[in-house]
């Protein structure tokens, strides 16, 4: 079990990479900025030294003491049973996650068909874990069984319920589908992650293969959760042990990314591309006069990389002006935005020059990452133009896939892309679309398409 000292209460620091000089007339403002955290979770810490901007790192106060509750959601629909096997190892992983458990989470165990039913603890609360009570909730898995429909809305909504009635700060869930949302509609299960979005964090999984990507993508996205496939229902325990740890190793809850820019400034996008791609900019949300706050859920001992990109008002040639201010905060539960704690912050500037030098240097960061997200998007859109048929279109951007992964480094991206597809060329993108691809492999591809690798060419 991990000891929460007061030695261990983590520090953010925000370090910016960006190129800061524009042409003459140059409005378009581009910066990765990096947020790590450390000294709160169990891997030991993150040196904090950079090649970027000098950064500022604060403590979280002492007063939000760490504290979790996670409900693990189990798929009990009738096709979990086929074949039989599958229902075991869920019940299996589900009982290795409880064994992860700190002492001290709150918890319960949902099963999910086409309605939600408590397993463990029942009546309407959570478990306090503790040898006694893990004991008690792996005996309970025993009796879950398969049968029934799928209407995910209803997990997600009990799951709601339970993590709503515990004041712990880090709320978690972990869900578990074999299949297909097929009996609620799409407007449903929208409603229902709406609903639940910033109530608490949510890791999905697709278990075998006929389930739907986007529908597992889509409910880890919006609860700012991890998506995965375990192909073989015998990797589950391993992979739920995995999540569970990660869980328990969250120190500081609700963290947004807050962006101030001046009069005349216009926010085009936040995105986040490290550890994965993940869009932000629709989320912002007010914080005070020019502010915006973006979420990013909970963290432990971890760093993250987000693009911000920014347009300016045109300024004359030696001018330079502060673009934005990017800072790490917990917003006040109240949501005064100016009672908010801020745990670091980082400068974006813009500066103009006759420089054409200056001007047109790609900073190594932003370059990568840039790539990166081209990489999530051509892979989603070759692997769409292959579903419809269309072999020509889905050549070119996968072809285009390969030769991002092989430039950026991302081994992991490129041994996936060539189980989709014969590799002629890596430099240039000449491919072959493979005549056979295993259900498995084209899954495995789209559910981890966004997952991006760090730049290499920095001393962070």
């Amino acid at each position: 079990m991990a000891n929460f000292s007061k030695s261990s209460v983590p520090r953010f620091a925000v370090e910016v990479y960006q190129n800061e000089y524009l042409p003459e007339g140059g409005q378009e403002v581009n910066a990765i900025v990096t947020v790590t955290s450390t000294g709160g979770g169990t891997s030991g810490g993150i040196p904090l030294t950079g090649a970027g901007s000098s950064p500022a790192s604060l403590p979280v106060p002492e007063a939000r003491a760490p504290g979790a509750a996670v409900v693990i959601m189990v798929d009990c629909s009738g096709s979990m049973d086929y074949p039989p096997t599958k229902m075991r190892n869920a019940r299996d992983a589900t009982a290795a996650a409880i064994s992860t458990l700190r002492d001290g989470t709150a918890f319960a165990v949902v099963a999910g068909t086409h309605v939600a039913q408590e397993v463990y603890p029942g009546g309407g609360g959570l478990a306090v874990a503790d040898e006694r009570t893990r004991g008690e909730a792996r005996q309970a898995l025993r009796r879950l069984s398969a049968g029934g429909g799928t209407a995910i809305s209803t997990w997600l909504k009990l799951t709601d319920r339970l993590l709503g009635a515990s004041d712990a700060p880090i709320r978690h869930a972990i869900l578990l589908t074999d299949g297909r949302n097929e009996h609620e509609g799409a407007d449903e299960l929208r409603a229902a992650l709406d609903a639940c979005d910033g109530r608490f964090t949510c890791d999905a999984r697709g278990v075998g293969t006929d389930w739907e990507v986007k529908e597992v993508t889509q409910i880890a996205s919006a609860l700012l959760g991890s998506a995965d496939i375990v192909a073989d229902p015998g990797d589950l325990a391993a992979d739920f042990t995995r999540m569970m740890a990660d869980a328990m190793g969250k120190e500081v809850a609700d963290v947004a990314l807050r962006l101030w820019t001046p009069v005349g400034t216009e926010v085009l996008f936040v995105k986040q591309v490290a550890p994965v791609v993940e869009d932000l900019t629709a989320r912002r949300t007010g914080a005070g006069p020019r502010a915006g706050d973006y979420p990013t859920g909970s963290w432990g001992d971890e760093s993250r990389d987000y693009h911000v990109c920014v347009r300016v008002p045109v300024a004359g040639l030696g001018r330079e002006m502060l673009a934005a201010r990017v800072s790490l905060v917990l917003p006040d539960p109240s949501g005064a935005a100016g009672a908010a704690e801020v745990l670091s912050q980082g400068l974006v500037r813009a500066v103009w020059t006759d420089d054409m030098a200056a001007s047109t240097s790609i900073n190594p960061q932003l370059a990568h990452y840039t790539g990166q997200a081209e990489l999530a998007e051509v892979i989603q859109q070759g692997l769409d133009a292959r579903k419809l048929g269309d072999f020509d279109g889905a050549t070119a951007k996968l072809g285009r896939a390969v030769q991002l992964a092989a430039v950026s480094g991302n081994g992991d991206t490129a041994k996936l892309l060539a189980k989709v597809v014969d590799v002629v060329d890596a430099s240039t993108g000449t491919v072959r679309l493979k005549a056979k691809v295993a259900e498995a492999d084209e899954m495995t591809l789209e559910t981890r398409s966004t997952k991006t690798v760090r730049v290499k060419n920095t001393n962070r």
